[in-house]
């Protein structure tokens, strides 16, 4: 075992040599070819270049600088070395014995031979006293005069002749000379001088250059270029960088650098790994999961039941739920308790649902009050209705308590079942959606389960809606008017105008009546109501303002929906229909139901203050079907109260009914107010109506709903005998 063990030991130790030893030969390789292709790849860098051109131009900048104070040393040794030669062959010529001093110490033959054979153009001789003795050749242009122009030089602008003033100390004699030299050969001179000395400039430039690039680019641009080159594969692919290992000395300050710089882009790269991922699962919990309850969302929910459709192709027999729910008055719960309440109460629906059902069941919340379900039926549960027992059990098995207060809360459910109700998993969901919302319109707390003919009545409707929307475009909708009378006088005053809407077919007739009670709560639902309601108020003052004109003071009663009483400004639209028809104010009568002033005391007591201001007259419509308070009756500025149709049709046969009828009279009156009767038909209940004081009347006995032509007939013929509507 020990042998053993030494020889594991002996094996790893090899094979970590082996390691290092490929470790330290790849970064050989790698530096090798990284020395071999430096020069290549540093003179192929912008920095390169700059860095070489500013090294040569500040070289040669020195060189030229140099140049120019060294070109005027090179003139002047010049000059010295001319005048040294024209000495050398001057002095040996003087005559060594002096006995005259203002004899010329030069023969003639000699001079003609100085000035034939020398760079000398022309001389003059001096005595020591400044006296000219003699001039040969060409008159120099210097002239002694006095003993500071023993120093004096000239040369011409030419620079071809050269004078200079040889004194006795330089001659050796007890004379002086101003000798004039040709010298036509310094200025060549001086330009083969300029030119050699520039081009050994460039050449030592260029390899002074040369040599200091090399040396930066081993020891400061190779490393920045290969710094340069890990940075730009960081930045093509930051997440996974494929960055090179440094072959740089690790302890100079650029090789640190490099190494640095790595573990940072190895670091960054990690962080984006880490942000992407987290940041992955947040967009998919906010794409897939709510916020509020931590449950699916309905994107979720629906990507379940199609992967559940999937499922079920290996598996013809599996059948799933699909449940929708929906609290019930949850809006009023937000907008009395505040929506910290209603968040509440979500949160616990939601988490109770999700704790009842199994973990097959998906619980979602798929809308703001509105949650699915789905699960496989099998087990206990075999069919999508016992599921949802279970869920309206769970809601109602106990309230919910939230801020130590307790909230009983109900729900209504659709169900349906794939693919009993569809094979299309969306589908499903729509049908269930469906049952619900036909468990909410007939009175909530219910279950309803998916029937093909709750899709037909959806597609009715929709289908209505579309047919509304062209007939106010084709212009298919009029007006009826029914007369109100004065119960007392029988004198028509008033008339309510009432919808209709003559729907072309292909049948004999060429058309139809649609009943208000199938379009109307369609125009409601879909807020096609305001602009409706507005052009019934707008025709049906036209109407009565022409009644004006022609001599007839009757009311217009208009009928107000909801929408347009709070989804509208319905002051302004009003004033602006008073304006534009003419119509005066109290001719003009708004009937309101009762539904809707409950709505929100505060904002309707507002706009009827405000509707009573413009002189319009209000009533409530169908009064006594709904759950007003008195007390907040008598805040209301309204001027009448009309008992619905279903009071009086039944007064006769229904002592409940007409204990109601003579109740809202009573309290009409004792509140100031005028009651007016709808659905008056025999004259059994005309007598009814007066018996008790009733004031005013419409219905069948006087005049069903006609058009505006057929009603101009009615108040033109009337002549004020109520029997004479007596069929």
């Amino acid at each position: 075992m020990i042998s053993q063990s030494k020889t594991i030991r002996r094996t790893d130790a090899s094979s970590d040599m082996r390691k290092k030893k490929t470790r330290v030969q790849n970064k050989n390789m790698t530096l090798s070819r990284r020395l071999m292709g430096s020069p290549t790849q540093i003179w192929k860098s912008r920095l390169s270049w700059r860095i070489a051109l500013a090294v040569f131009l500040t070289i040669l900048t020195v060189q030229v600088s140099i140049l120019s104070v060294t070109i005027k040393d090179y003139e002047r040794s010049q000059i010295s070395v001319l005048v040294e030669s024209v000495r050398s062959a001057i002095v040996p010529a003087i005559d060594p014995v002096v006995t005259d001093p203002y004899a010329p110490p030069l023969n003639d033959a000699l001079v003609a031979r100085i000035l034939a054979n020398t760079k000398i153009s022309g001389l003059s001789i001096y005595s020591p006293y400044l006296n000219l003795i003699h001039t040969y050749g060409e008159a120099p242009i210097i002239t002694l005069l006095t003993p500071n122009d023993l120093s004096r030089t000239y040369r011409s602008e030419s620079g071809d002749a050269y004078e200079t003033v040889f004194r006795q100390d330089t001659l050796h004699r007890p004379y002086i000379m101003t000798v004039r030299m040709n010298a036509q050969e310094i200025q060549p001179k001086v330009i083969a001088y300029v030119k050699q000395t520039i081009l050994i400039m460039l050449l030592m430039s260029a390899f002074v250059t040369t040599v200091l690039m090399v040396a930066l680019g081993h020891w400061l641009l190779e490393p920045i270029l290969f710094l340069r080159s890990n940075l730009m594969k960081a930045s093509e692919n930051p997440e996974n960088p494929k960055i090179e290992e440094s072959p740089f000395d690790h302890n100079d300050e650029i090789g640190m650098a490099i190494d640095m710089s790595a573990k940072l882009i190895i670091q960054n790269a990690d962080n984006l790994r880490r942000i992407k991922s987290a940041a992955e699962d947040q967009i998919h919990k906010l794409a897939y999961y709510d916020t509020l309850t931590n449950l699916p969302n309905r994107t979720l929910f629906l990507l379940t039941l199609n992967e559940q459709s999937r499922a079920k192709g290996a598996d013809s027999n599996q059948r799933y739920a699909v449940i929708t729910m929906d609290l019930d008055h949850f809006k009023d719960i937000n907008d009395t308790m505040g929506h910290n309440i209603g968040d509440a109460i979500l949160r616990a629906v939601g988490k109770r649902l999700r704790a009842s059902m199994p973990e097959s069941a998906t619980v979602a919340r798929s809308g703001e009050d509105e949650f699915a379900i789905t699960m496989p039926l099998n087990g206990d549960a075999t069919s999508a209705r016992d599921i949802a027992e279970r869920v309206i059990g769970v809601i109602r098995s106990e309230p919910f308590k939230v801020f130590n207060e307790m909230f009983q809360v109900r729900a209504s459910i659709g169900v349906a079942t794939y693919p009993d109700d569809g094979i299309d998993p969306d589908q499903v969901l729509k049908n269930a959606d469906i049952a619900l919302n036909r468990a909410k319109e007939e009175g909530r707390d219910l279950i309803k389960e998916y029937s093909e003919d709750f899709d037909r009545a959806v597609q009715q409707r929709f289908q209505m809606l579309r047919d509304l929307r062209e007939a106010m475009e084709r212009n298919q909708l009029d007006l009826f008017y029914q007369p109100q009378l004065d119960l007392k006088t029988g004198a028509v005053i008033g008339a309510e105008a009432l919808l209709r809407w003559w729907k072309p077919n292909n049948s004999k007739e060429g058309g139809s009546y649609i009943s208000p009670a199938e379009f109307i709560p369609i125009a409601e639902q879909s807020g096609l109501i305001v602009p409706i309601g507005e052009w019934v108020t707008m025709r049906a003052c036209r109407a009565a303002a022409g009644w004006a004109k022609a001599g007839h003071n009757i009311r217009i009663a208009v009928n107000v929906s909801g929408a347009q009483f709070y989804q509208s400004d319905i002051v302004a639209y009003v004033k602006k229909v008073l304006e534009e028809t003419g119509l005066n104010p109290h001719m003009l009568e708004l009937e309101v139901t009762e539904s809707v002033f409950m709505e929100d005391i505060q904002h309707t007591i507002k706009i009827l203050q405000d509707l009573h201001n413009l002189g319009v007259e209000l009533a409530i419509d169908d009064f006594g079907t709904g759950y007003s308070s008195l007390s907040y009756l008598r805040q209301f500025p309204i001027d009448r109260l009309k008992i619905d149709q279903s009071f009086i049709r039944n007064a006769l046969n229904n002592p409940d009914d007409a204990a109601i009828a003579r109740t809202i009279v009573a309290l009409g009156h004792s509140l100031n107010l005028k009651v007016i009767a709808e659905g008056v038909e025999t004259r059994e209940h005309e007598k009814f109506l007066m018996d008790h004081g009733c004031d005013e009347v419409q219905g069948f006995r006087y005049s069903k709903p006609i058009p505006h032509e057929k009603f101009d007939a009615f108040i033109t013929t009337y002549n004020g005998d109520i029997t004479q509507f007596e069929t």
